[in-house]
């Protein structure tokens, strides 16, 4: 089977949990004040591209062998790729989470009250998270995957839903980009960095109150429904400045020193 069309398949597949797993995990585990069923990540449809780039890491890292440290102990092999896995999956999550604030001035999540958390954008317990996602793969689900990926090799009549996936996908991207660019003009505007969810859940509150209908997917749809009058996002700003934005002053301090420094 083509090693494309392998990493094409385990990207939507773990696009896809990962979007099953914070869904669940926003309504029963996490802390937030608002316990409702609310679409995660940016993108409208019920994928998270952050989990599909970790599925095809932790497939590759799946494969990984280290024979001097085996022949020893293979438990301490397992527990090194294990802490492999946490560790490359955190470097995704960082990366990503820094893309979003630095060039869209959007923050996809903020763990600025978590412990030993670094921007607000990596932690402890996350990167521990991720240690236990990885396990869980590794130990229980990698077989299972390669089984599977031997089934698809031979029926690849399966790839069309593949391309059908990856079509709704790229469509999804061009709708959510252009409305993260039309919140990071708002954002520019104000000097500030948008926290995405907090605004996606207030504008739930929002709706809950006017008593309009919800749109799961389609959050951001800022048109009410009843009275035919838009959310206005900088009202809105006004009287929530703290909950769903973070000032940029710190960042344009940084980037001074930086400048000064590198003259």
């Amino acid at each position: 089977m083509n090693s494309i069309l392998i990493y094409l398949f385990l990207f939507s597949v773990g696009s896809l949990i990962g979007w099953c797993i914070e869904l669940f995990f926003r309504r029963f585990v996490s802390n937030r004040a608002t316990k409702k069923w609310v679409n995660p990540g940016f993108l409208t449809g019920p994928w998270l591209p952050l989990y599909g780039s970790g599925q095809c890491v932790l497939y590759a890292m799946a494969s990984i062998h280290f024979p001097a440290i085996a022949e020893k102990n293979p438990l301490y092999e397992k527990l090194l790729i294990i802490l492999f896995m946490a560790i490359a999956m955190t470097v995704i999550e960082y990366i990503t989470g820094l893309i979003f604030i630095k060039g869209m001035h959007v923050m996809l999540w903020d763990y600025s009250n978590r412990k030993w958390n670094i921007q607000g954008i990596i932690c402890p317990i996350f990167s521990l998270f991720w240690g236990i996602l990885g396990a869980a793969y590794y130990i229980l689900i990698h077989p299972h995957v390669l089984s599977a990926l031997d089934w698809l090799s031979r029926n690849l009549a399966f790839s069309f839903f593949i391309g059908l996936f990856y079509g709704i996908f790229i469509m999804d991207c061009v709708y959510s980009f252009h409305l993260v660019a039309k919140i990071k003009a708002f954002a520019d505007e104000y000097e500030i960095i948008v926290k995405y969810n907090e605004l996606k859940e207030h504008l739930i509150d929002l709706r809950t109150e006017a008593e309009e209908k919800q749109h799961f997917f389609f959050f951001f749809n800022m048109q009410r429904i009843k009275k035919k009058t838009p959310f206005d996002i900088h009202q809105i700003y006004a009287e929530n400045k703290e909950r769903f934005s973070v000032s940029r002053l710190k960042e344009k301090i940084s980037e001074s020193l930086e400048s000064k420094h590198s003259k």
